[in-house]
């Protein structure tokens, strides 16, 4: 087929894996690439071969006219840059979190839908391995009828007056941080995995003083099949882990029928009912770049809707559910009371 000429914008720290994967797809052409610091633009560039440097955002788009454009800059930037590429007609990956406030996220998505062109959001664990193959086994019905899910969050890297300094720094002044920032995933997997949430509660708390927002908490979710679920998320503490940047944490879903544990390490055990010892549950996956290869996964299959017309996960308007129960988190723990959706 004919490559998709992709332009990116954004070039901070976690956009090298979206470059990366980019550089590695087939049928795709990272033909340029954007940012404020011309600089950082140029290293990334050289990195990953992009031909096209800029530091304004719209001439990028005039002059080089790409087919997608993935959005990687701040959240307060993305509605700003949602306008441009839909006032130009260009599909997009928009980087979470999406936009600062869930009024200006259901603007975003009015704006793409209006223009008429695709607009998906980068949530990339539920394109984890085995977040994939979870479902798989659910589907299967290895673990007969799931009932609760369980996600603890431990990535061990809250401790301290430098926290978060030596790899995403503006983590410390986020107002809004374990729910916003990272929850969000477990939101999105949660959903992914077990269905449409009806409610939750939730009690959030800030462990360490240097930082601005909460740093732990605990959210208790309903489904709407009547099982449960619960996030625990704290991230000052740690889990065992090779790397505990992979999974972040350990999941549990039970079932009854049989019980699947992930592991830090990417590794997948399964425990039948009534039996006392978990199996290994083999299955393939990469090792590569950042959470099992999610991000190169998620970004093919956005190819190839745009090359067959498949259907696409990630739109902005089904995003907008995860944004409405992170929002509904915030109220719980304010009130101190369970909040319906």
């Amino acid at each position: 087929m004919t490559p998709i000429r992709v332009a990116g914008t954004g070039a901070g720290y976690f956009s090298q894996f979206q470059y990366d994967a980019w550089h590695r797809l087939p049928d795709v052409d990272l033909v340029a690439i954007c940012n404020r610091s011309r600089d950082k633009a140029e290293a990334m560039a050289a990195t990953y071969q992009i031909p096209a440097v800029y530091d304004d955002f719209e001439a990028m788009l005039d002059q080089v006219r790409p087919d997608l454009v993935d959005i990687i800059t701040p959240p307060e930037t993305h509605l700003e840059a949602i306008r441009a590429c839909a006032k130009r007609g260009l599909p997009m990956i928009c980087q979470k979190p999406f936009t600062p406030s869930l009024e200006e996220a259901r603007e975003a998505v009015r704006v793409a839908e209006d223009a008429g062109v695709p607009l998906v959001i980068h949530e990339n664990y539920r394109w984890q391995p085995w977040n994939r193959e979870m479902r798989r086994l659910l589907d299967d019905g290895r673990l007969g009828t799931p009932r609760n899910i369980t996600f603890r969050l431990r990535p061990g890297d809250g401790q301290g007056p430098r926290a978060y300094l030596d790899r995403q720094p503006y983590f410390q002044q986020m107002p809004r941080l374990l729910i916003h920032e990272t929850a969000i995933h477990a939101i999105d997997t949660f959903r992914y995995l077990m269905g449409e949430v009806r409610g939750v509660f939730a009690r959030l708390r800030k462990l360490n003083p240097v930082i601005a927002g909460e740093d732990a908490g605990l959210v208790a979710f309903d489904f709407e099949d009547g099982s449960a679920g619960l996030f625990d998320g704290n991230r000052l503490v740690d889990h065992a882990a090779e790397n505990r940047r992979l999974t972040l944490g350990e999941m549990w879903i039970e079932g009854d029928a049989a019980v699947l544990r992930l592991d830090g390490d990417g590794g997948l055990h399964l425990r039948p009912h009534g039996e006392n010892v978990e199996q290994r549950w083999d299955y393939d996956w990469r090792n590569v770049s950042f959470g099992g290869d999610c991000i190169y996964t998620m970004q093919a299959h956005f190819v190839a809707h745009l090359a067959t017309g498949a259907p696409v996960e990630n739109t902005g308007r089904d995003y907008l559910r995860n944004i409405e129960i992170e929002e509904a988190i915030y109220r719980s723990s304010e009130k101190g009371q369970y909040q319906p959706l």
